[in-house]
C-alpha cells in the first residue's frame, strides 16, 4: 500500500493556515541563529559498534516553505528545532542543541563547567560536550544539574562523568529531591506501554521527509543510544535555596508536580540567567503526554511561573530552558512567562467552568477558544501538547474517564463494540462504502471512526485496513501538533507494513540498578500473572547482603507482598544476595552464581513461573 497525495480537503487547510498565522514574523529565526558557534563535522552520532543513535543530518529537508503534505505552523516548529550545534547565550553560558530530544547546556565556572541536563544517551551528550569543548577548551566537569525527573535530562550523563568521578567528589550531581524515585518509576512500572507508544508518539520507525516524520514539537525525535542515571549528591528541597558551585551562585526554585514529579528551576545572579527547565518552552506542553503519565497539574504550574516572574523577572537578561532557544531582555522575558503562565491557568479554568456546566471532556475540547494573544503567540500553540488533548486531561484530573452518562459507564470493549456497530450500520461494505465517502467529503475524523471499527470487527480486511491507513495519513498530513502528527503516520505505517515494535527502550540497565529494593518489588508484583498465581501460597526471606536489609516476601492470591523484617524460621526458603544479583534473577536468572539458598529452592521456580513480561509488540491500531 503507498502513500497517498495531500487530498483537496488538505491543501485547503495548510493554505487557510498559512493565511491566517503571522508567519511574517521572524524573531524565532532570528533567536535560533544567535550566538551561534558551530555544529559538529560529522551530524551522524553512533555508538560503540558503529551503529546511528543520532542523525542531525536527516532533517535537512527542512528549508523553504511548507509542502503540502505538512502543516505550515509544524513546519516552521520544525525547522527552528532541527538546528543544531553550540551557541552562546551569553559569554559563560552555552547551550548545545539540535542533538537529540532535549537541549544540553553548559555553565562556566571558576575552574571548570557545570552541565545543565545531559541529553538521552551517553553517545549524545558526549558528543555535545566534545562540541563545547572545541570552541570553549577542555574544561573538566565539576557538578551536573538533572532540572528534573524525565530521561532526556539525565540518561547521557555516563557518556561525560563516571561513578567514581562522584564518588572521588570530583563532580557534583544536584537535582530535585526525589527525583531518582520518579525517574525509575515511570521508566520501569509501565515501561513497556509508555515506550510502545512512544514509538508512535516520536515517530521513532518513520521515515524522515515531508511524507513522514519532521519532528515532534518539543525536539525532533528521541536518540537511541545507551541511558543510564547517577544518583544525586545534593537535593534541592526548598525555593530560594542558594548554593555555589565552582565559584558560581545558584539559587533554586521548586516547581514539583508541574511538567515533571520532581522538577526545578535556577537562577544565576552572575549571569542574570534563568533556567525555566521545561515548564516554559516554545510550545504548548503535554499536561497528558500521548505516550501515557500521571496527568499533570496545570493549576499548580501556572502558580510556580508567577512565582518565577515575581522572583526574577526584573533580574533576568535570558531565559533559557532544556528545550528550543532563549529569549532575552528583561520585557520580554516578563511577556513570554507571563503568556506561557495564562496558557496553563486558562486551560484548566476554562475546563472547570465548563465541566461544572455540565459538559464532558471531549465536548469541552471542541468548544474552547483561546484569547487572541495566546492564539497567535507561536510559543503557545500547540506543537507539542495540543489544546483538544490538555483539556481532556484537564477532565480526567477532576472527573476520570467516567462522564456521568449511564449508557457509557459499562460499554463493550473496543473488539466487541466494533463487531456490533459493523452489524448494525449494516455489515463491513456498508462500513467501508460511508467511510470512503466520509473521505472524499474531508471528514477525515468520521472515516478514521468507521474505519477503526472496520478494522477491529474484520482485522483481515485488506480493504478496511488501506482505507483506514489513507485516512490516517491524511490526518497526519493535517496535523500541526508534533505527535499527533507522528500517531497518525506511525498507525498508517502499521496498517500498510506490519507492527514495528517498540524502536527504543527506556528501561536500560543502568536505569534499573537504581531501583530500590521496594521499587524492585513493586516491578515484580505487577508482572505476577493473577490467575496463574491463585492456588499458589509462597513465602520465603530474601536478605541483600550489600544493603544489609531483610525482607519477607509472600505471594498468596495473585498478590506479591514485601514487608521489611528479620529472616525468621518460617518461611520455606532464605536467599541471601547483593542488590545487582536480585535484578538479574528479577529477569529471569536462576543459574548464575552469586545467590546463597537455604531451604527449598523450588519456591523461586514457582514464583518466577507466574511472572509475565511486557509485550513490547501489543497491537495499537489492530486487535
Amino acid at each position: 500500500m503507498a502513500q497517498k497525495d495531500p487530498s483537496e480537503a488538505i491543501v485547503a487547510q495548510q493554505r487557510e493556515l498559512a493565511a491566517r498565522l503571522p508567519f511574517a514574523d521572524t524573531a524565532d529565526f532570528d533567536a535560533v541563529e544567535r550566538g551561534f558557534l558551530g555544529t559538529l563535522d560529522d551530524p551522524v552520532i553512533r555508538n560503540a559498534a558503529g551503529a546511528v543513535v543520532w542523525d542531525a543530518s536527516s532533517y535537512d529537508f527542512l528549508e523553504g516553505d511548507a509542502p503540502d503534505t505538512v502543516n505550515p505552523s509544524l513546519w516552521r516548529q520544525s525547522r527552528l528545532v532541527a538546528r543544531h550545534g553550540l551557541f552562546e547565550v551569553v559569554p559563560g553560558l552555552y547551550q548545545a542543541r539540535g542533538l537529540d530530544l532535549s537541549v544540553m547546556s553548559f555553565v562556566e565556572g571558576d575552574t571548570g563547567v557545570i552541565v545543565v541536563d545531559p541529553l538521552i544517551s551517553t553517545e549524545t551528550a558526549a558528543a555535545a560536550m566534545a562540541l563545547y569543548r572545541a570552541h570553549r577548551g577542555d574544561r573538566p566537569i565539576t557538578a551536573v544539574i538533572f532540572t528534573h525527573s524525565h530521561i532526556d535530562h539525565f540518561g547521557g550523563v555516563q557518556g561525560i562523568v563516571d561513578q567514581a568521578q562522584v564518588d572521588a567528589g570530583e563532580v557534583q550531581i544536584v537535582a530535585p529531591e526525589g527525583l531518582v524515585g520518579h525517574a525509575v518509576a515511570e521508566n520501569v512500572y509501565a515501561g513497556p506501554a509508555m515506550a510502545r507508544r512512544a514509538g508512535y508518539m516520536y515517530g521513532a520507525a518513520l521515515p524522515r521527509g515531508p511524507r513522514g516524520a519532521v519532528g515532534a514539537g518539543l525536539g525532533q525525535t528521541t536518540s537511541t543510544g545507551d541511558a543510564t542515571i547517577i544518583a544525586p549528591t545534593l537535593d534541592i528541597t526548598t525555593t530560594g535555596e542558594r548554593h555555589t558551585i565552582d565559584g558560581v551562585e545558584i539559587e533554586f526554585q521548586m516547581a514539583p508536580g508541574t511538567e515533571a514529579p520532581s522538577e526545578m528551576h535556577f537562577y544565576l545572579p552572575q549571569y542574570r540567567a534563568l533556567c525555566m527547565a521545561e515548564n516554559a518552552t516554545h510550545t504548548l506542553h503535554n499536561l497528558l503526554t500521548l505516550r501515557g503519565a500521571l496527568v499533570r497539574d496545570p493549576h499548580i504550574w501556572s502558580r510556580y511561573l508567577t512565582e518565577a516572574i515575581e522572583r526574577y523577572g526584573s533580574r533576568s537578561d535570558v531565559v533559557f530552558a532544556s528545550h528550543h532557544w532563549p529569549t532575552w531582555g528583561s520585557d520580554r522575558i516578563v511577556e513570554f512567562l507571563g503568556l506561557q503562565r495564562d496558557l496553563y491557568g486558562y486551560l484548566h479554568d476554562q475546563t472547570l467552568r465548563m465541566l461544572n456546566q455540565g459538559m464532558q471532556g471531549a465536548e469541552i475540547a471542541e468548544a474552547i477558544q483561546l484569547p487572541p494573544a495566546l492564539e497567535n503567540a507561536w510559543h503557545t500553540r500547540g506543537y507539542y501538547g495540543s489544546v483538544s488533548h490538555n483539556v481532556k486531561a484537564v477532565y480526567q484530573r477532576y472527573m476520570g474517564w467516567f462522564d456521568g452518562n449511564p449508557a457509557r459507564l459499562w460499554p463493550h470493549p473496543p473488539k466487541a463494540q466494533a463487531e456490533r456497530y459493523v452489524a448494525a450500520i449494516g455489515g463491513i461494505d456498508r462500513v467501508l462504502e460511508l467511510a470512503r465517502t466520509a473521505f472524499d467529503e474531508g471528514d477525515f475524523r468520521w472515516a478514521a471512526t468507521l474505519c477503526d471499527h472496520a478494522v477491529f470487527a474484520e482485522p483481515g480486511d485488506e480493504r478496511a485496513k488501506a482505507l483506514y491507513a489513507d485516512t490516517l495519513e491524511q490526518l497526519g498530513y493535517g496535523a500541526e501538533n508534533g505527535p499527533w502528527r507522528n500517531f497518525f503516520l506511525s498507525g498508517a505505517t502499521e496498517l500498510r507494513e506490519g507492527n514495528f515494535g517498540t524502536p527504543t527502550t527506556t528501561n536500560a540497565p543502568a536505569i534499573l540498578a537504581q531501583l530500590t529494593p521496594e521499587q524492585l518489588f513493586d516491578a515484580v508484583a505487577i508482572t505476577v500473572d493473577g490467575p496463574k498465581a491463585w492456588d499458589l501460597d509462597l513465602a520465603f526471606d530474601l536478605v541483600l547482603t550489600d544493603l544489609e536489609r531483610s525482607f519477607r516476601l509472600t505471594l498468596r492470591n495473585g498478590v506479591f507482598v514485601y514487608v521489611e523484617r528479620p529472616p525468621a524460621d518460617d518461611g520455606a526458603l532464605r536467599l541471601a544476595l547483593t542488590k545487582p544479583r536480585l535484578i538479574a534473577l528479577a529477569g529471569g536468572d536462576l543459574d548464575s552464581p552469586g545467590i546463597d539458598a537455604v531451604g527449598d529452592t523450588a519456591v523461586l521456580g514457582q514464583l518466577l513461573g507466574v511472572l509475565s513480561k511486557g509485550d513490547s509488540a501489543f497491537e495499537i491500531v489492530l486487535p
